[in-house]
């Protein structure tokens, strides 16, 4: 008899499946169609639907992943707590064996992992969706990839006030090459182009999850912060957390296909279940 599991994510973007038979994965990301709980799941099982049969284990999280009832269209639905998930996928993708890790996805959520043993710690409501809501209304598109080669090739300084320009140097740790406040010229100048402007709203998003995780991590004791979630996939915004932890000299781990974080830990339950 084959080894056949299938891992769900429904997250609030996407939607992640990871496929393994035989110890052999296939990763899959889906646009979330925002449709009833039942029929987001149906949306996952039907791209994969030629490699599924009854007696495969199959376990899901994310968005109203408690609403589902325990058996969909002739599956059994096996629900794992997206926290643990969290965790679980975050050591696994690392290969650690504790940290702080953090799900930077349409939101930020922040959980304690130790040798499997997992606890939310604190999160954040500024996350991609945040950066695709501003993008559209400033920059007139949500596409994840534009916005990505637009901040790449702009400059973040153009449209934050830095603290060269704020006090004239750097304060505590913080070099005069930091910024002040995000965003802090739209108030004053005009004419800002799309890239400056994209570059100025990664870092937003960024600082402030790179910030609450540092935080985060020293309350809860973890020297190790891991990044997954599907913002980690954007080069700007890695570059942009990674001058956070340059500033504050802290660490920030980003695992191999760090977007599917959460659904690897669903994985890791259900496989742990099987035995």
């Amino acid at each position: 008899m084959r080894d056949r599991y299938l891992a769900i994510d429904l997250g609030m973007t996407n939607i992640d499946l990871i496929l393994e038979i035989d110890g052999e994965q296939k990763m899959i990301m889906l646009s979330n169609r925002h449709q009833a709980v039942v029929d987001q799941l149906r949306q996952a099982l039907s791209e994969v639907a030629h490699q599924l049969d009854f007696d495969i284990i199959i376990g899901v999280t994310g968005g109203r992943y408690r609403d589902l009832p325990e058996e969909v269209d002739g599956f059994r639905i096996r629900k794992v707590d997206e926290m643990l998930a969290l965790g679980l996928g975050g050591l696994a993708l690392s290969k650690r064996d504790s940290g702080l890790v953090v799900s930077a996805g349409t939101g930020a959520a922040m959980v304690s992992a130790r040798y499997g043993e997992v606890a939310h710690v604190t999160g954040s409501a500024v996350g991609g969706g945040t950066l695709l809501g501003l993008s559209k209304l400033i920059l007139g598109t949500d596409d994840v990839a534009e916005i990505d080669r637009m901040a790449l090739s702009g400059d973040a300084s153009a449209v934050d006030i830095m603290l060269s320009e704020a006090v004239g140097g750097e304060v505590g740790r913080l070099p005069a090459k930091a910024n002040a406040v995000n965003l802090g010229k739209l108030d004053r100048e005009n004419g800002f182009s799309r890239e400056n402007l994209a570059a100025g709203l990664v870092r937003l998003v960024a600082q402030v999850i790179a910030v609450i995780a540092i935080n985060a991590a020293n309350s809860a004791d973890l020297s190790e912060i891991i990044m997954v979630g599907h913002l980690m996939d954007l080069e700007s915004f890695r570059r942009e957390i990674n001058l956070v932890g340059e500033f504050y000299d802290r660490m920030f781990t980003v695992p191999e296909n760090p977007g599917f974080g959460t659904v690897s830990g669903v994985l890791e339950v259900i496989k742990q279940d099987s035995l």
